[in-house]
């Protein structure tokens, strides 16, 4: 009995223990995350685990564990599968894509999976639970696709470069750097482009619609990442068409006649009106005229005349209220054209007047009348004509001025209205008159404006009439010799003063258009050039109508240098000297001649007379024997080579060389050389010289005949002296032809006509 409770104690307490044990190892069991968050990319391959950056599993408390992993819920499409990997006392926890499923990971479709994983312990039964959310990664696995994939543009052809005709739009499922591409043209042009991102086609050439009329391009939108990798497949294609339109540049242009005495009779036509269109084709044809005011009743209709005619008619459309409306009506009128977007006409007003009102009160074809007269014109000058829009004979025209601000140099003819001048107008005191011009019934009033414009009154003066300077020969080319200077009074343009050599031989001096600065133009030599220049300098001003000038003298002396080295006439002299030469005799004449004004040339021997036989005079060149050559080492030696130099004081010459032989046989000198020629060259410039030197230019005799009025105008004979006019004549007939003659020449040439207002 004792034995069996012992057995039944020791059994309860291992149970005891047992359970204990089994309770902590299952509390011990548990994932180490309620929630693991993990990555996978899109279109992975089969058995691609997926990536969590911390551990993911359970911790072994128990060696003897045998754990396994099982997918409970959120794999609809059966696309993962869990797995276990032990490792130490860690039971990882690894979860893989499937294989041999058509199903795959496409981010665009599904972009994350939350699964439940359930952990079993086969021994003990234990159980857990944890959840796995599964983000799927993007891949560029998708192009850019355009959307449409066919553009319709219209521009007109005279847009302006720049102007944005059109987007094109194009999407890519992919994210991030992914989902980004760029658009670009297929084939380069030079009258489009396109933004690479936001693809907006913007307009880069001038269009002409007489030459293309339609441009087809195809647009690539291009995946940024494949093109890296030069995918043929990075880009879709999308066809674009512009389409150019025809510019509409002119808005149609009416001309109304309004009939003033227009039949009473049924359907009576008011006013005929003319519509044109510069443009051409549909751009230039006429949709409509319509009356677009001054008719409130809309008693009145444009009529075309005749099917695409431009021609209309101004007719009631029923019976015209003229009670309330004796005045008439003021209809308003305005063409629209056929352009898309179509151009409107300015409206015009067209009165049609109640036919108990034929007579109308007078009225000015223009308000206002602006004119502009020049300062040369002369009195009885024809300014403006004014005139009514009424052809009666009883009106007449008077000027009305303001206050006395100025004298007023004009008058009117009151039955013609045509205004003249009484007195010369200048700017200079008035440079614009207004006033106005009245009806004799002082029903009608117009403004005249009459600008008188500046001409050129002033010729440009210098300051002095002459000016001088002097300049050394062979001075650098463009060195400045003197200023000239000239002042014109009139302003702007009209006292523009320029400058210019007007001499008629060619000269070595320039002188700047705008500054007056005389400057060299070439090499300046003495010898070959007159020593003194006289310039003929003009002035001229950049007046209208014409210009006007002034001349001066500028005399400009040439200053001689010593620049020429002496030259020798004969050279290489071989001479034979008799032994018994006397002492002082002459041997031979040495000449050396300096082309600078003939200066003093100065001789000496340099080399060869170390015995010191001969002797050369400084000045004359004579050499002659100093000792005699039958004594002493003179008796031994038969031949001396002497080396001659000449000098100007400044600059010496080449040295030439005289080859003396001493023979007994001869009694006289004999000498032979080699002539240089430099006495012919001399000869020439000092001819040539001395009538460069002495040459009076031509032209400082020559008078400018284009620029003196000599002569004053006369009529010819046969100029009629008396005229007989019809009264009844109309206005601006020719009544007679005046002829004048002026025997000067050039712009005082030209004649104006115009009565002697002391006549």
């Amino acid at each position: 009995m004792g034995k069996s409770w012992t057995s039944c104690l020791l059994v309860l307490f291992m149970w005891t223990c047992l359970g204990a044990q089994q309770m902590e190892d299952a509390l011990s069991f548990q994932f180490t995350h309620p929630l693991y968050n993990v990555m996978i990319y899109e279109n992975s391959a089969a058995k691609t685990f997926v990536e969590c950056p911390i551990k993911m599993g359970i911790f072994m408390t128990n060696q003897s564990w045998d754990i396994w992993y099982i997918i409970e819920s959120g794999d609809h499409d059966n696309l993962f599968k869990a797995e276990k990997y032990v490792l130490g006392n860690f039971c990882f926890l690894r979860i893989r894509s499937k294989g041999g499923n058509s199903a795959t990971l496409n981010r665009e479709v599904k972009d994350h999976y939350l699964l439940t994983v359930n952990a079993f312990e086969r021994h003990t039964g234990a159980e857990t639970q944890t959840q796995v959310k599964v983000q799927v990664l993007d891949t560029n696995d998708l192009r850019p696709l355009f959307s449409p994939t066919t553009y319709s543009f219209f521009i007109p052809e005279n847009s302006a470069i720049r102007t944005s005709i059109g987007r094109v739009f194009a999407t890519d499922a992919d994210t991030g750097t992914n989902g980004e591409y760029y658009f670009s043209f297929k084939e380069w042009t030079d009258m489009f482009s396109i933004h690479p991102t936001s693809g907006v086609i913007t307009l880069t050439g001038k269009l002409d619609y007489s030459e293309v009329a339609l441009y087809e391009i195809d647009v690539l939108a291009v995946d940024r990442v494949l093109k890296l990798y030069g995918s043929s497949s990075s880009s879709s294609t999308a066809k674009l068409k512009v389409h150019v339109l025809q510019a509409n540049e002119h808005a149609p242009v009416i001309t109304a006649v309004p009939l003033t005495t227009w039949n009473v009779t049924k359907d009576p036509t008011y006013a005929y009106v003319t519509v044109e269109d510069a443009d051409e084709g549909q751009n230039g044809e006429i949709a409509s005229l319509n009356i677009v005011a001054g008719d409130p009743l809309q008693q009145f209709k444009a009529f075309r005349t005749n099917p695409g005619s431009k021609e209309y008619k101004i007719r009631a459309i029923k019976e015209v209220e003229w009670e309330g409306y004796s005045f008439g009506y003021n209809l308003t009128l305005q063409a629209k054209d056929k352009a898309n977007p179509p151009k409107f006409s300015s409206a015009i007003v067209v009165r049609v007047r109640s036919p108990n009102k034929y007579t109308e009160s007078p009225t000015f074809e223009k308000s206002v009348y602006r004119v502009t007269l020049s300062e040369f014109a002369p009195p009885r000058s024809p300014v403006v004509m004014v005139k009514t829009v009424q052809k009666h004979s009883k009106i007449k025209y008077l000027l009305q001025f303001k206050m006395q601000q100025h004298e007023n140099p004009f008058v009117i003819n009151p039955n013609t209205g045509l205004i003249t001048t009484v007195a010369p107008v200048k700017a200079e005191s008035v440079c614009q008159y207004e006033f106005d011009v009245v009806t004799s019934d002082r029903q009608a009033v117009a403004k005249v404006v009459v600008g008188i414009s500046d001409v050129n009154n002033y010729a440009p003066v210098f300051q002095k009439s002459n000016y001088e300077a002097s300049i050394a020969e062979h001075v650098p080319i463009g060195t400045s010799v003197l200023t000239v200077s000239a002042t014109d009074k009139d302003d702007g343009e009209n006292g523009y003063v320029t400058y210019s050599i007007v001499n008629v031989n060619k000269q070595p001096f320039v002188v700047d258009y705008f500054t007056g600065v005389i400057n060299t133009a070439e090499d300046i030599d003495y010898e070959t050039m007159p020593s003194k220049f006289s310039l003929r300098i003009r002035a001229s001003d950049w007046g209208s109508p014409f210009r006007r000038e002034a001349e001066t003298v500028v005399s400009i002396a040439l200053t001689n240098l010593n620049d020429n080295k002496p030259h020798f006439e004969n050279i290489d002299c071989d001479v034979t000297v008799p032994r018994s030469l006397e002492v002082g005799e002459q041997i031979i004449v040495v000449s050396a001649i300096d082309t600078d004004d003939l200066g003093i040339v100065q001789y000496r021997i340099d080399t060869g007379n170390n015995m010191n036989l001969f002797e050369l005079d400084s000045s004359s060149g004579v050499l002659t024997l100093k000792k005699s050559l039958r004594d002493g080492d003179a008796a031994k030696q038969s031949f001396h080579r002497l080396q001659i130099t000449a000098s100007d004081g400044e600059i010496s010459s080449t040295p030439m060389f005289l080859n003396l032989t001493v023979v007994s046989a001869f009694k006289h000198v004999r000498s032979k050389c080699a002539e240089t020629g430099v006495l012919r060259t001399l000869a020439g410039l000092m001819l040539f010289g001395s009538k460069r030197h002495s040459q009076k230019e031509a032209e400082d005799e020559f008078a400018d005949i284009h620029s003196v009025n000599r002569h004053t105008p006369r009529f010819i004979e046969s100029t009629p002296t008396v005229i007989e006019v019809k009264e009844d004549l109309p206005v601006g007939t020719s009544v007679a032809l005046l002829r004048a003659a002026d025997s000067d020449s050039g712009l005082i040439n030209f004649l104006s006509f115009f009565p002697n207002k002391n006549k």
